[in-house]
């Protein structure tokens, strides 16, 4: 199932809210950067792919505003390596 996934820029994070309960990935923006440092779903959300789903949105949210990411967050870099379309958003190496 899909949800809907807001962009709170002000807290510098991504978040889904079902059944009451909130989940979100956190960032820190740099300079042409995203450091995505952390994930978090609430037990009672688990299983059901919301954390897949906040990595996804995110990182094509970094790629559609030509955003190299810095997986530090471990879900993170597990999605990425699992989704090698991803991969060339966390070579920094190309960084402008």
């Amino acid at each position: 199932m899909d949800y809907e996934i807001i962009h709170n820029e002000s807290k510098s994070r991504f978040e889904l809210s079902v059944e009451g309960h909130l989940a979100h990935l956190d960032y820190l923006r740099g300079d042409g950067s995203l450091d995505m440092n952390h994930t978090l779903v609430p037990k009672e959300l688990e299983g059901r792919g919301i954390g897949a789903q906040l990595a996804r949105f995110a990182l094509d949210y970094a790629a559609t505003n030509e955003l190299k990411v810095i997986p530090t967050c471990p879900f993170v870099k597990v999605y990425i390596d699992r989704h090698p379309a991803y991969q060339p958003l966390t070579d920094l190496s190309n960084k402008d």
